[in-house]
């Protein structure tokens, strides 16, 4: 939805082809936390749409961080969101997103075929076939594949995936909250180290409009099947939030984070483009699967813009290589941040456990120790680098 948006902004016919159909299941608010880039992103290509977003997300002005049982670092910004028309970041459910987006892309006459499962593609030098798996053949100057991390186009052009899994299961959780708003009073993001009310499990809570997200960090020895159950998830849900958000348990998931990259983004003859989850899958520490697949959403369609203009087809095979470089640059960047998070919280390494443990002793002294260990979990700041040459 993003290129294809991305696309008709930049003058482009393009077209969606969508495996599932369109009343399909979306459950789970999934990607809740949309960076202010990716807001100006979607403004920028299709305005208003940004800004709706902020209007039905919402901002949350605290930051809290816990270690067993103990406040270590606790701070409220006045103007959390900023000063601009859009803010460093709202907090939404993906699927509201998603619904945003479709309305967007209906109101711009891109077409979505539903029920259009991709079969097959094969590239030329002249142009991309695209077969789907009830017979129907398209044909396209280029293709973005966005098909998520068991991608058919990925595999198609033959590119390796490869790389690791967490070792911990993660539980993550809806609570329902159709109080909450900006004016809520206790809107703040709580990170919580060996949560006495979790026995001991990492725990981090964060509101998004319309409720909160639980996420529960497994142990070793841990069932992820037993703690993901309904009956255990409410005694949770009522041991960390309070009895009475125990009836208000919306949807539970258990998985696994992979840390995963595909060895090129772009197909032998420089006509496919990969984006999202088709790319890359990161732990999702410091919320970088979804605003990066949007960042590789927008650079695919800057590239097919002036590849289709190109007078000559080394310019046009260039600029698809520069993007295939910014990318995987960019998702490298990624996949080191967001390992570094995922090793910090499930590592046994004696020394982080001990800087851990010193830093929560001196925060009651030295600020500088608790938003260390406020900051940690969510894998260093900062923006990947631009490139502006490759390996192809």
């Amino acid at each position: 939805m993003s290129t294809a948006l991305a696309l008709h902004a930049r003058g482009i016919e393009t077209a969606i082809l969508e495996a599932e159909p369109e009343d399909r299941d979306r459950s789970g608010s999934r990607a809740i936390y949309v960076h202010g880039s990716t807001l100006r992103t979607l403004e920028r290509v299709h305005p208003g749409l940004g800004t709706d977003l902020v209007e039905e997300g919402l901002v949350w002005p605290t930051r809290r961080t816990m270690y067993r049982g103990k406040t270590v670092f606790d701070r409220t910004y006045e103007s959390p969101g900023g000063s601009g028309e859009i803010p460093h970041f709202t907090s939404i459910p993906q699927v509201v997103t998603e619904q945003y987006m479709l309305e967007a892309l209906e109101d711009v006459g891109v077409d979505i075929h539903w029920e259009a499962e991709v079969d097959s593609v094969s590239s030329s030098a002249e142009n991309v076939r695209v077969q789907t798996a009830d017979g129907r053949e398209w044909e396209a100057e280029y293709v973005v594949g966005a098909d998520g991390g068991g991608s058919t186009v990925r595999s198609e052009i033959g590119a390796d995936f490869e790389g690791d899994q967490s070792e911990n299961a993660f539980i993550i959780a809806d609570i329902a909250d159709e109080r909450i708003n900006d004016d809520h009073p206790d809107l703040e993001r709580l990170f919580h180290y060996d949560a006495p009310e979790a026995d001991g499990r990492n725990v981090l809570l964060v509101p998004f409009a319309g409720g909160w997200r639980l996420d529960i960090q497994c142990i070793e020895g841990d069932d992820p099947e037993r703690l993901s159950s309904t009956e255990k998830m409410r005694e949770f849900v009522g041991d960390i939030m309070g009895e009475e958000y125990t009836d208000r348990l919306d949807w539970v998931s258990s998985y696994y984070f992979l840390q995963v990259m595909a060895d090129t983004f772009i197909d032998e003859h420089r006509r496919v483009l990969l984006a999202g989850e088709a790319a890359h899958l990161l732990a999702p520490f410091g919320a970088r699967g979804m605003n990066s697949g949007i960042a590789d959403a927008d650079e695919a369609a800057s590239a097919i813009t002036v590849a289709l203009n190109a007078r000559t087809a080394a310019v046009a095979r260039d600029e698809v290589e520069l993007f295939a470089a910014r990318r995987e640059k960019a998702a490298e960047y990624n996949l080191e941040a967001a390992g570094q998070a995922l090793e910090y919280l499930q590592g046994e390494n004696p020394i982080t456990i001990l800087r851990k443990k010193a830093a929560a002793e001196l925060s009651d002294h030295f600020e500088v120790a608790g938003e260390w260990l406020d900051d940690a979990p969510y894998g260093p700041h900062g923006s990947p680098p631009i490139v502006s040459t490759g390996n192809y």
